[in-house]
């Protein structure tokens, strides 16, 4: 029917709306010219076939926020003349209730709702304290958001409600899981802890804060040999498998980010065969519970909890309960009946006895009655003096030195939320303040597990961590800790111990970067942390491969055996060519002398006992100048004294042509040319040293590559053409000085000189052949006793083929040194 068409004024109507469904009642509530509201699971589900069960903990922190409204209804100090109303609510741990808890807080208590126009916010509390999950808070925060509505937790922990782009009404008094995780990481670390379990509530506060814990213990260098997550409501089997998992593994450390009521479920699990020895490190969701620590095989248990707190009055107002007041909450009834096992009304448990009055509550020792530590309880305590410090900033304005509250009719609910963002204030000697994302300063105290001497397991005070400090500051121990099984040695959980000095890790395949094998270093590397590095090109290892050191320098010293002995075999060889030139001098008169080109043996033996000397140019330390000297003093005296004995060996073949009748070769090949061809022979040598010397000259150099462990000093060539040019120049006129030999070894007895010759030059060139692969392959300083004996060696052989047997002769026949014995082919 259309009224307006009808005639009906348009002012007669006003729209009305009604609630849809039973509304739900709260657990406590009182009336208020502001009500806040309140949510905690004050029953919560263990097991889906067994009902809710009272939590006495969140039922001391409902009557908690009940003992805060009530102090600043009393207080003079904040919303003066205004009562502060209030309706708490049980969730029962349900993320479902939760969601209808939050519509009933928007909506209030009555079915029918009239405001003007507008059916929104018409019995919407000013605020909401809770609740004390994650995931239910999560849920009415998304609900209540829109409305403008704060939410201010005291113990919803997980890091993702900081995001103020999803929950931009939500506050917390509890610091952030993020800080949580990064301090039980660091804790972990600081006990050199490596090799961990890990299990978790499968919530939102077990997921969110161990996905932040296994990142931070990332960062930390630490590994998880296993992640677990349960519920309490999974199935007995899923709650078996986890704790299987924890006896059966080899992580010794197990880290517990559940809450209380999943922690409870799994201890019970694992109560009933005990695992071996494990250090429990729990998060303040359980930690901090009294009740759970009847599990006797958690003694030594170590997390962070929230500050325990000190709030003046409270016990007082929690132990203020009687009978009567009892029976007028059924909550408290539930309460009071399951304590002292009675029941308050006749007809309620035929079983149970009528309660007489005899109970005392003082005497109770349990959650509720519990005020030695207080720690989310004062969390509950600030949330409500932080919403009522926003409501007093929205409401009241201050005149002369006293607080006016006179705009309550005009208040709204979006002026609450800004001042809410400000609060700044201090409680008890407790701060209260909010960060940009709501977050309060993280601040928590490092408890313990420890066994009194009655055997009963405390909490216990160990610490601190304070995230405002510096990094590496965080932690401070003011206490001994007590471990598992009551040890006061630090256990360890290591999934590979750390490698000695000299070895390197080698990751474990298919395992974590935790689990490897240590395996010492290559050659020439050392390490004393984990990886391998190599020394620095002059250093070696030590024998245990954790230090370098300088390598040993070697070349062939003077202090060495075989440097002595071949500077011995060098100056005798020197001596024996000067007494030889000193026996022919002394005989230069004597056929045999003469007949041999007098001359050209002094010239020759000079000449060689320069060749003795000039080996020990290559004993001692390399410098610039012996480097130099020794090969161009060796390849010049080589020369001369072969240019020499080719001299004598084309004077033996020119001497058997001038015998001829007719010849005249004599004149051609005298003492002068003899000279211009040893002069000219030696001169060649000295041009291909000094275009040497001049171009690439050798010098002294550190041979790092012939040995890894030591130096080799050595004289580097510098051009190796020059070298080879100058052994091969030598090796050619004593090729054409022995094929000239060999030549004339068949002329007549009286000039049997071509004889010797020819075998001192087939042992000159024989040593040298040898000398070429020997000096190649020889290594380090065997290279230059390889070169120092083929001097040697050659030179010897030229001093005693060609002059032995005459001195022999002078010395001990002199009968044949005569004119007549040389003439006589039949004698020689």
């Amino acid at each position: 029917m259309d009224l307006i068409g009808a005639g009906v004024p348009i002012e007669s109507f006003s729209k009305k709306c009604t609630l849809q469904g039973t509304p739900r009642l709260p657990a406590f509530s009182e009336a208020g010219e502001v009500v806040i509201g309140g949510v905690f699971f004050i029953h919560y589900m263990m097991q889906t076939l067994i009902p809710c069960s009272l939590n006495l903990r969140n039922l001391q922190y409902s009557l908690a926020m009940i003992f805060a409204i009530e102090e600043i209804n009393n207080s003079t100090e904040l919303l003066p003349g205004i009562k502060l109303g209030y309706q708490i609510y049980d969730t029962c741990a349900s993320v479902t209730v939760a969601a209808d808890v939050a519509f009933q807080l928007l909506n209030g208590q009555d079915s029918v709702l009239y405001k003007d126009s507008h059916c929104s916010q018409s019995g919407a509390v000013m605020a909401v304290v809770g609740d004390s999950g994650s995931t239910p808070t999560i849920s009415m925060s998304r609900i209540i958001g829109p409305f403008n509505i704060p939410l201010v937790s005291h113990f919803a922990t997980c890091a993702c409600l900081s995001d103020k782009q999803q929950y931009p009404t939500f506050f917390r008094t509890v610091p952030s899981d993020q800080f949580q995780a990064d301090a039980l990481a660091k804790l972990v670390k600081h006990f050199g802890w490596t090799w961990i379990g890990a299990v978790r509530s499968d919530s939102d506060y077990g997921n969110y804060g161990m996905a932040s814990f296994l990142a931070a213990a990332q960062r930390e260098g630490i590994c998880v040999e296993y992640s677990e997550s349960f519920y309490r409501t999974d199935p007995l089997r899923k709650i078996q498998r986890v704790a299987d998992v924890i006896c059966r593994s080899s992580a010794t450390v197990v880290v517990a980010f559940t809450a209380a009521g999943e922690m409870k479920v799994l201890l019970e699990e694992l109560a009933r065969d005990p695992p071996p020895p494990r250090q429990w490190v729990g998060s303040e969701g359980w930690i901090i519970e009294t009740y759970l620590m009847s599990f006797s095989f958690c003694a030594g248990a170590i997390g962070v909890g929230l500050q325990q707190s000190v709030i003046p009055g409270l016990r007082e107002f929690l132990l203020d309960l009687s009978p009567t007041k009892a029976a007028a909450s059924p909550v408290l009834t539930e309460f009071w009946e399951d304590a002292f096992n009675c029941k308050l009304e006749k007809n309620a448990f035929p079983n149970k006895r009528m309660c007489d009055g005899t109970e005392d509550i003082r005497k109770l020792k349990n959650p509720y009655t519990d005020t030695s530590q207080l720690r989310p309880t004062n969390m509950v305590y600030k949330a409500v003096y932080a919403i009522a410090h926003a409501i007093t900033s929205a409401i009241c304005q201050l005149t002369n030195a006293s607080i006016q509250c006179d705009n309550l009719n005009k208040i709204k609910l979006s002026q609450v939320l800004p001042e809410l963002k400000k609060v700044n204030f201090t409680r008890n000697g407790y701060p209260v303040s909010f960060d940009a994302n709501g977050d309060p300063v993280a601040f928590y105290e490092l408890v313990n597990w420890q066994k009194s001497e009655s055997g009963a397991i405390e909490l216990v005070t160990v610490g601190y961590y304070d995230a405002s400090l510096p990094k590496g500051q965080e932690f401070h121990f003011n206490r001994n800790i007590t471990w598992v099984e009551s040890g006061t040695d630090v256990p360890v959980s290591v999934c590979a111990v750390k490698c000695p000095p000299g070895t390197h890790k080698v990751l474990q395949k298919g395992k974590p970067i935790c689990c490897y094998d240590c395996i010492p270093c290559p050659e020439g590397e050392i390490s004393n942390t984990t990886n391998c590095f190599p020394c620095p090109s002059e250093s070696w290892p030590n024998a245990q491969r954790d230090a370098c050191f300088p390598k040993p320098v070697e070349f062939l010293s003077y202090d060495e055996v075989l440097a002595i002995i071949l500077a011995a075999f060098s100056v005798s060889g020197a001596c024996l060519a000067i007494i030889t030139a000193a026996i022919f001098f002394h005989h230069r008169t004597t056929p045999i002398v003469r007949a041999n080109n007098s001359e050209l043996s002094f010239l020759l033996l000079f000449s060689l006992t320069l060749c003795f000397l000039c080996s020990l140019t290559f004993i001692g330390a390399p410098s610039d100048w012996s480097c130099m000297l020794r090969h161009t003093a060796f390849g010049i005296t080589f020369v001369l004294c072969i240019s020499c004995v080719l001299g004598k060996t084309v004077v033996v073949l020119m001497a058997f042509k001038a015998t001829l009748p007719g010849s005249n070769v004599m004149k051609w090949f005298g003492p002068p040319q003899q000279r211009m061809t040893v002069v000219f022979f030696t001169f060649v040598q000295l041009l291909i040293c000094t275009v040497w010397l001049l171009l690439s000259p050798p010098s002294p150099m550190k041979n790092l590559s012939t040995y890894k462990e030591k130096i080799i000093l050595e004289c580097a060539l510098g051009s190796a053409v020059g070298f080879w040019a100058v052994l091969g120049y030598i090796g050619l006129l004593a090729v054409f000085c022995f094929v000239l030999a060999v030549l004339a070894r068949k002329l007549p007895d009286n000039f049997n000189e071509a004889k010797l010759i020819t075998f001192s030059m087939l042992i000159f060139c024989a040593v040298w052949l040898t000398f070429i692969p020997a000096y190649v392959s020889s290594p380090g300083k065997f290279t230059v006793a390889v070169e120092i004996f083929a001097i040697l060696a050659s030179s010897f052989g030229l001093i005693l083929c060609i002059f032995a047997p005459k001195c022999f002769i002078i010395l001990f026949q002199p009968e044949k040194n005569s004119k007549k014995y040389l003439m006589n082919k039949n004698q020689l």
